[in-house]
């Protein structure tokens, strides 16, 4: 795996971990601005253009827009599917500030300078090369604009009960998004990554996702277990070898076991940065 160090021609392929099976876009789904980009907020001015970067389902994209009226937020994806599904989603809210494109984090179709602020959640843990897709964002954005970035850290990721099944889906995560060119534990590393492509004025910060309520724990534990099961981390996992279709019978079962566990209690641990080009 690239990192930092290594040319570019020694980088392995990637490949998306999760995929996009419907268990895992009801998650992206859920996600908003207050929920997954609160730190963003409080630079949201009326106006600005902003570029989101693995905008996935939409989401948050159209949440961005609803804030910079009359700024125009454009949302890429790697996946066509996905884009025609966050474009359906904008038309049918009547949310018209706001554009769907696929794209390419390393090669953005955009002009140097041309945007306000470059927002990427959950993206950099997915790439082999994040300090050039960083560098590319740095490209595209103004003299003074501001780069938003977070992710996940899923070496931080704890939970109550203890239980054998989800200690097993922690160590086979991280073995099957490394084999696909990620890194799972993107967070602790994203600080060193923005300053390394040239970035300043920089200010790092954490915040979390906490999962405890019935509805909370059921909605994310049964996600995961179908996930374990049904998407393509299922067969990222079975295809390297990493697991086989019993064990990860078995991992499903951990996440509905925890999800129905009224002490159940699930925290994962989220890196943010801000930073001017």
């Amino acid at each position: 795996m690239q990192r930092d160090g290594e040319s570019i021609e020694s980088a392995p392929s990637e490949a998306y971990t999760h995929g996009h099976h419907e268990s895992v876009l009801r998650v992206h789904a859920w996600r908003t601005v207050e929920n997954s980009a609160a730190y963003l907020a409080p630079h949201l001015d009326a106006g600005a253009r902003i570029l989101d970067v693995g905008s996935g389902p939409g989401t948050i994209t159209i949440d961005l827009a609803r804030r910079v009226r009359p700024g125009l937020v454009t949302g890429v994806d790697a996946a066509d599917d996905v884009v025609a599904r966050a474009t359906g989603l904008a038309e049918s809210e009547r949310v018209e500030n706001v554009e769907f494109r696929t794209g390419d984090a390393y090669a953005l179709e955009f002009a140097d300078a041309a945007f306000d602020v470059v927002h990427a959640h959950q993206v950099l843990q997915h790439l082999a090369r994040p300090v050039d897709a960083l560098r590319e964002f740095r490209r595209v954005l103004k003299p003074g604009g501001l780069l938003a970035v977070r992710d996940v850290d899923y070496g931080g990721v704890i939970w109550s009960p203890a239980s054998a099944g989800l200690d097993r889906w922690l160590e086979l995560y991280h073995d099957v998004a490394i084999g696909n060119g990620g890194d799972p534990d993107a967070g602790r590393h994203l600080k060193r990554w923005v300053r390394e492509a040239g970035f300043g004025d920089l200010d790092a910060s954490a915040s979390t996702w906490v999962f405890s309520t019935a509805l909370e724990r059921e909605w994310w534990g049964n996600s995961w277990a179908e996930r374990a099961t049904q998407s393509q981390f299922a067969a990222h996992a079975i295809e390297s070898g990493h697991s086989n279709p019993a064990e990860l019978a078995r991992i499903a079962a951990a996440w509905r076991e925890w999800a129905a566990d009224d002490d159940g209690w699930l925290l994962m641990p989220h890196a943010e940065v801000l930073a001017r080009a």
